[in-house]
């Protein structure tokens, strides 16, 4: 059986960082960013966050990439606190649901492997969401859509 490494390795290039509107930030997202500044959630928010729609989400910089992105390191700024959306990655719900978003997710990450096959990939990214609890229903209707994995109904 297919494990998360054998269908996804990050190679933390950064391509999933470019482009805005894409990062909505959980509560327990916004707690976890601002203990890792040291600061309180308000002043988080204030700071790198701004609201869409109702929605916290994290600015984008003027090049289009998540603030947090560093191309020296390579990557995310704040790997170890990073959004519950940027640890769920690939394994959204519409890679999970759709094998053509799956293929065209294939086609823009390095590190999506897409050899094992559709049914390889949703076994296993589901189980992962599952298992790093990335699917908890605290957030009910704010879940952002990318983490929403009850349309993939009983078998998720």
């Amino acid at each position: 059986m297919a494990t998360p490494s054998d269908i996804f390795d990050c190679r933390r290039c950064g391509h999933c960082c470019h482009g805005s509107g894409g990062i909505v930030l959980r509560p327990r997202d916004t707690r976890r960013l601002a203990a890792h500044f040291a600061v309180e959630a308000d002043a988080f928010l204030v700071r790198y966050a701004e609201t869409k729609s109702g929605r916290n989400r994290l600015r984008v910089r003027d090049d289009g990439y998540c603030i947090f992105f560093d191309s020296t390191l390579p990557g995310c700024g704040v790997h170890p606190a990073r959004p519950d959306v940027c640890r769920a990655w690939p394994f959204f719900a519409g890679n999970l649901y759709d094998a053509e978003s799956f293929v065209m997710a294939a086609e823009d990450c390095r590190g999506i492997d897409p050899d094992p096959g559709h049914e390889a990939f949703r076994r296993v990214g589901i189980a992962y969401l599952r298992d790093h609890d990335l699917v908890t229903p605290e957030d009910g209707e704010d879940m952002p859509g990318a983490l929403k994995i009850e349309i993939l109904g009983d078998e998720a």
